[in-house]
């Protein structure tokens, strides 16, 4: 029973980190982590597309309009027209948008990564394993991750 007790309480604080990090960062920067997640993204290169925004975060097309027209809401972000295919649209980041990801707090995300990044590589294979293990006992395996890295790469501006 001590493991298990032990198991619970650990996913617990994990549930819990993500509660508080998640509305710290509602506070100081006014948006949702998937939303500073998309946010990141854009600001990586200054301007991306919808596409591939799904493709890296691993959610619909939808998804991504509705998170695009929250940023654009917040003036985070604005659309314009490709310069090279007129039928694409760039979703450019604002000025705005780069003093909000300077300013936010440091993302539950991010330090998982950093911290992530320097553990041994059977430490990492280890943690991923028993980390896919506990999605599949809660039969959430087949959910949407959201806004997931897909490399480990860190955002730099």
């Amino acid at each position: 029973m001590d493991r298990i007790d032990s198991s619970l309480v650990a996913l617990r604080q994990i549930l819990r980190a993500t509660e508080i990090a998640g509305r710290e960062l509602a506070l100081q920067a006014g948006l949702t982590s998937v939303q500073f997640r998309a946010l990141q993204m854009v600001g990586e290169t200054g301007q991306t597309t919808a596409k591939a925004i799904a493709t890296r975060m691993h959610v619909s097309q939808a998804t991504v309009t509705a998170l695009v027209d929250r940023l654009v809401a917040r003036e985070c972000v604005a659309r314009e027209k490709s310069l090279e295919d007129r039928r694409q649209t760039n979703i450019v980041i604002t000025e705005f948008g780069r003093h909000t990801i300077e300013n936010a707090p440091d993302p539950l995300q991010q330090r998982f990564v950093r911290r992530f990044k320097d553990l041994e590589d059977w430490e990492q294979a280890m943690l991923v394993a028993s980390l896919e293990r506990i999605a599949s006992m809660l039969d959430a395996e087949d959910l949407p991750a959201g806004a997931v890295l897909t490399t480990g790469e860190l955002n730099k501006t």
